[in-house]
């Protein structure tokens, strides 16, 4: 219910209306009342009521009376009657709606706690107020550290300034009952004011101070909740939930007040069930109550002798043991009422087609970097280095990082390799004109050796001893 202004930038962060908490729609505040009636006219002849709603600090409201018929509206800051001087605060609700206000909080219209309404706020007002709000923060400080010195067992929790700065209201919480009286002379030396103590408790300070609780929300008792109901363990238990304080409290240190929701719910659907203390008398032992499952009508018993398993028993049939037992007769055991259960088969994705696959149709994203580490490992590992003596060295990474710690540690080697490299390029160069054709010198070398053949065979022939050779 709250005004455009208040809603959230682009980047998350609450814009905020800056009116200090006054919208002028009336729906930024705590405890605010929508009035579903603003649009409808009055029947003819009836004036409109003079009572007025006005919401002060941390929603506290009162009403007053418009007696001089000023033209007033939802959010108008108007200078109100008080015990002493005058205040300042904001209309919250007007019209019939506030008939019903007053008759639920007991209020009577003729009554002398019903003040009047002085005038609208004018400025100098409003600076006024807002000069002695800026103040609370201070002030409450300030008392805190004189309640110490005294050695008070009290908690401050809250400061209300008076809109004219005459009076201030200190809200306070004590479990004991305190004596207060050098404290309200020590205040009223130090901040020259006059002085009211004001005690409330736990689920009210809550409610002033407001909070987020356990379920993520703003607390009931700031927003809605008006009337605070009392909360027992009890409620707890017909819900079947864990005796647990720490889940069981609310930011008060009391019981949560939604545990009184749903009881109603619970008190109706527990109606049908057995009491817990019923024993269920069978062949095979006595059955003991474990617990229940409200909402599906399921019971859980065991053997009193044997407490090892549980038997999970539908609500009838717990009902129709009790029958058997007020007629004296025993059931053969708690196994033949038992529920089987049924495993549920897990349903998967599929469409109409009957594929199951959703990325069936997507293409898959080839890493371009693996494709040249690997070639760059197969070019390296297929690397053949000569040695001197003309054996092949297959040199991997290991035996270029050994090179390359040899190389440092031998400043000197650099250059002798370089050296020798290049008289070794130069040679080759010269070998390689040197050097015919393959063609031309295979050749060459088979009419040298024919050549050869014939004058070994005409020298042999004019030796006497010569044998020519058996073909």
């Amino acid at each position: 219910m709250s005004c455009t202004n208040c809603s959230t930038k682009d980047n998350g962060v609450p814009k905020g209306c800056k009116s200090n908490g006054n919208c002028s729609t009336g729906g930024c505040e705590k405890l605010s009342i929508f009035d579903w009636l603003s649009n409808m006219t009055l029947p003819s002849n009836q004036k409109p009521f003079d009572i007025y709603e006005v919401r002060f600090k941390n929603g506290r409201k009162h009403f007053f009376r418009n007696y001089k018929e000023l033209p007033l509206s939802m959010g108008d800051l108007v200078t109100v009657e008080s015990s002493s001087g005058h205040d300042v605060g904001s209309i919250s609700l007007s019209g019939e709606l506030v008939k019903v206000q007053m008759h639920k909080k007991k209020k009577l219209k003729d009554s002398a706690e019903v003040l009047k309404i002085y005038r609208k706020s004018n400025q100098r007002d409003i600076d006024t107020w807002h000069k002695y709000r800026e103040k609370e923060k201070d002030t409450q400080k300030k008392a805190r550290e004189i309640i110490i010195d005294l050695g008070l067992k009290m908690k401050l929790s809250d400061v209300e300034y008076q809109g004219d700065g005459c009076k201030a209201t200190f809200y306070y919480t004590a479990d004991e009952r305190v004596d207060f009286r050098q404290l309200v002379r020590d205040y009223a030396s130090e901040f020259s004011i006059r002085i009211e103590m004001k005690q409330i408790g736990l689920r009210q300070e809550a409610a002033r101070l407001g909070g987020i609780g356990s379920c993520g929300r703003e607390l009931c008792c700031s927003t809605w909740l008006t009337d605070f109901r009392k909360v027992n363990t009890a409620s707890a238990r017909y819900q079947q939930l864990s005796l647990n304080p720490l889940k069981l409290a609310g930011q008060c240190g009391k019981l949560k007040c939604c545990l009184n929701y749903e009881l109603d719910t619970y008190l109706d659907a527990l109606k049908g069930f057995p009491k817990q203390d019923i024993v269920l008398h069978t062949k095979a032992g006595i059955g003991v109550f474990v617990k229940m499952d409200i909402f599906k009508k399921i019971v859980w018993y065991t053997y009193k002798d044997s407490s090892f398993k549980w038997y999970k028993l539908e609500l009838e049939q717990v009902q129709e043991i009790i029958e058997a037992n007020k007629n004296k007769e025993t059931v053969a055991s708690l196994e033949d009422f038992e529920i089987e259960e049924i495993e549920e088969v897990a349903v998967n994705f599929e469409n109409a087609v009957g594929e199951d696959n959703i990325n069936r149709f997507d293409k898959k994203k080839v890493k371009k970097n693996k494709r040249k580490r690997t070639t760059k490992n197969s070019e390296l590992s297929n690397k053949n280095i000569k040695d001197k003596e003309g054996n092949l060295n297959i040199s991997g990474n290991a035996d270029k990082k050994n090179n390359d710690k040899s190389n440092r540690d031998n400043p000197n080697r650099k250059n002798k390799v370089k050296v020798e490299d290049s008289a070794d390029k130069k040679n080759n160069k010269k070998s390689n004109k040197n050097k015919p054709n393959n063609k031309k010198s295979n050749k060459t070398e088979a009419d040298t050796d024919s050549k050869r053949a014939a004058n070994n065979e005409k020298a042999n022939r004019n030796n006497p001893n010569y044998k020519p050779k058996k073909k």
